[in-house]
């Protein structure tokens, strides 16, 4: 494997291990309806704040999120185009697993 393709598996690898955290998680999914303040993730996780800052470093640092700051609140939005689809897909294979309706994801592209 060259050098190049080495570092290309590693930052894909970065996103994942950014996303392998049910608290990032959890905030990477509220995003997925707009924008979030810090305040507003915080309260969702109900971690303390600088827990909080960590984990949206560790997603920022990942290109998963960006960030904005306007007046003294930080706001942070999705800044990974295809995530979305990927949570839906990844929900939807769980909800079948867990339901036990389907055996295979259908419709995925």
């Amino acid at each position: 494997m060259d050098n190049s393709y080495r570092k290309y598996i590693e930052a894909q690898a970065k996103i994942f291990k950014a996303l392998g955290h049910p608290a990032r998680l959890l905030m990477v999914d509220a995003l997925r309806s707009g924008e979030k303040c810090v305040c507003e993730l915080q309260s969702l996780t109900g971690l303390d704040m600088s827990t909080v800052s960590k984990h949206l470093s560790l997603l920022r640092e990942a290109g998963v999120v960006s960030s904005e700051k306007r007046g003294t609140s930080i706001y942070y939005r999705i800044a990974l185009c295809c995530l979305d689809s990927f949570l839906a897909c990844s929900s939807e294979m769980i909800k079948c697993r867990v339901l036990q309706e389907c055996s295979m994801i259908q419709n995925c592209p």
